[in-house]
């Protein structure tokens, strides 16, 4: 039976297209959905990845009413991150290869977890948000 989940991270993008090719070739994530503007198709509305059934929602980061509203900032605009995702992988030292190979900047290389099981690595996408990849599976039994 298929989990949904009711946590689910949103991005904001500068170039949101360039982003959702670089998620799908670096990190493994496939594109479930994305709406592009009719008049301007590098404009993303809204998008939805997957990656073993997980999801990511982002969109362009453009002017108006949502940015202004929620205070919407990206990595850039920000100064620096507010946060950083999290995804359970089987293999880090594999993920990391491929994310590497694809041209992620690594941050730390596959390492064990200290002070708690599984391994992990992280890596900063090309707009600066930080993404965590790790073995330790909070949902596992035990964990």
């Amino acid at each position: 039976m298929p989990m949904h989940h009711a946590i689910i991270p949103c991005l904001r993008y500068r170039d949101a297209q360039a982003a959702i090719g670089f998620l799908c070739n670096a990190f493994g994530f496939e594109r479930q959905t994305v709406y592009a503007d009719d008049k301007d198709t590098s404009i993303v509305h809204h998008a939805q990845l997957l990656l073993r059934g997980q999801m990511v929602m982002l969109g362009s980061d453009r002017p108006g009413g949502v940015k202004d509203l929620y205070r919407w900032k990206t990595v850039d605009e920000a100064g620096g991150i507010t946060m950083c995702v999290y995804v359970v992988v089987d293999d880090p030292d594999a993920h990391c290869a491929q994310a590497s190979a694809a041209g992620a900047q690594i941050l730390t290389a596959p390492h064990d977890n200290d002070g708690y099981p599984g391994r992990g690595y992280d890596a900063r996408d090309p707009e600066g948000n930080v993404w965590s990849f790790g073995s330790y599976d909070p949902f596992a039994e035990g964990a």
